[in-house]
């Protein structure tokens, strides 16, 4: 075992390298186990509109789960099923297809959130051995996703690290008090980003609430003293899509094609990765073409879409645009497989405003859209130095059992 902690790098004597077989066989963790697989697994003919969370690897991303936009099935079909509960407080890892996203489920809708083969579940059963806060950060390390990637073969197109083989996965275990000092530090961290992100989404907010209030309510400035015809201002003309904007392809990007780098490659589901190149030189829109149809994100810098969307290319400015485009209905019913025809985007009709309001909702809007910006920034050189701290703190090189942490509020129950 000294050979192994030297090739991992631990600079801390009481810090342990075991194996996830090893946390199973002190009884520290329970099994990780995954979904349903074969015939038992949930179909999409059987999802529902409203029911229990049935998590994809797609519905984990940045340390979070996305609840409102999973899929879900029925609590009986639930309830039938073999395996896959997964419960507040256990740490959720992806294993095939998308590999080595973590979170923590936070789910208070239902007893249990239901996962697919894809995604694991590792829960505790010593907290006072294991901090679920801090495996979850371990799983994030760079020691250990570099391990899940070679083992799962990342980059193909079948990556995949079955239940078996993430028995041999190595977990680094320090000393209780040291995990929970390591987890508050990096929490602090990801408390400031996610406080941000809360920003970035109230200013998204304001400014759609705005376009509702002049460009659907019609409550928009001077609006007292207009002419209106049938409920339009008579100087709005009736306009279709095409007429003010073009839908170009993106280009297929495969996942072991995009090297790290400073541009974000942008799919239908939003950002998935980032590249060296940039294929659209300048800041623009974005809409979904396959997936996630219909889907419209606004890019503040150069970016990289691939074949799932489509990019915008109009002279409208792009405040306007984004709220035009997500008013609108994309998805063509009458396909075997739901996607965005060009054709019969560019058909969708609607008012378009004066030119000077235009630019009066562009200019009183800007503001909104520099200070997402600017917090966005702010997220990325903390998550810079985040991920640069953790892994001196996950070998023990940056020692933490001397210093007096304060917790952050979002691990209070854990001082």
């Amino acid at each position: 075992m000294k050979e192994s902690r030297g090739a991992v790098g631990l600079h801390d004597p009481s810090f342990e390298l075991l194996t996830v077989a090893d946390l199973v066989e002190r009884q520290i963790i329970e099994r990780p186990i995954d979904g349903n697989h074969g015939e038992i697994h949930p179909k999409t003919s059987d999802f529902v509109s409203e029911g229990v969370p049935f998590l994809m690897a797609s519905d984990i991303r940045n340390g979070l789960v996305d609840y409102a936009n999973c899929a879900r099935i029925t609590s009986r079909q639930a309830d039938s099923l073999r395996k896959g509960f997964a419960k507040n407080g256990d740490v959720l890892l992806t294993h095939k297809a998308t590999i080595g996203e973590t979170a923590i489920v936070a789910y208070h809708g239902h007893a249990y959130v239901m996962l697919t083969p894809q995604v694991t579940y590792y829960r505790v059963k010593r907290p006072d051995v294991l901090n679920n806060r801090y495996l979850k950060y371990y799983f994030d390390s760079s020691f250990f996703q570099q391990t899940l990637s070679l083992w799962a073969g990342a980059g193909s197109t079948r990556a995949y690290l079955g239940i078996t083989e993430q028995h041999r996965l190595p977990i680094v275990l320090p000393p209780i008090e040291a995990q929970k000092k390591l987890a508050a530090i990096i929490a602090a961290y990801d408390d400031l980003i996610a406080n941000n992100q809360r920003r970035i989404a109230l200013l998204e907010s304001t400014a759609e609430e705005i376009y509702r209030e002049w460009f659907v309510r019609l409550r928009f400035p001077g609006a007292a003293s207009s002419k209106f015809l049938r409920g339009i201002p008579i100087e709005w003309s009736l306009r279709k899509l095409g007429t003010v904007l073009e839908l170009r392809y993106g280009k297929a990007l495969p996942e072991e094609a995009r090297t790290p780098g400073e541009y974000p490659v942008y799919g239908s589901s939003g950002i998935v990765g980032t590249h060296n190149e940039a294929l659209v030189k300048s800041p623009g829109l974005i809409v979904g073409r396959k997936g996630n149809v219909g889907s419209v994100y606004l890019s503040d810098r150069p970016f990289y879409p691939i074949d799932t969307a489509y990019y915008v290319v109009s002279e409208l400015p792009s405040p306007f645009l984004l709220y035009l485009l997500r008013s609108m209905n994309f998805i063509n019913n009458d396909a075997a497989v739901p996607g965005l025809n060009r054709a019969q985007a560019y058909a969708n009709e609607f008012y378009m405003p004066t030119d000077a309001l235009i630019r009066q909702f562009a200019s009183v809007t800007s503001p909104f859209f520099d200070s997402q910006r600017i917090l966005r920034e702010e997220n990325k050189r903390l998550v810079s130095m985040r991920d640069a701290l953790l892994p001196r703190l996950i070998s023990g090189k940056l020692r933490v059992d001397h210093l007096d942490i304060r917790f952050p509020p979002s691990m209070q129950d854990a001082a």
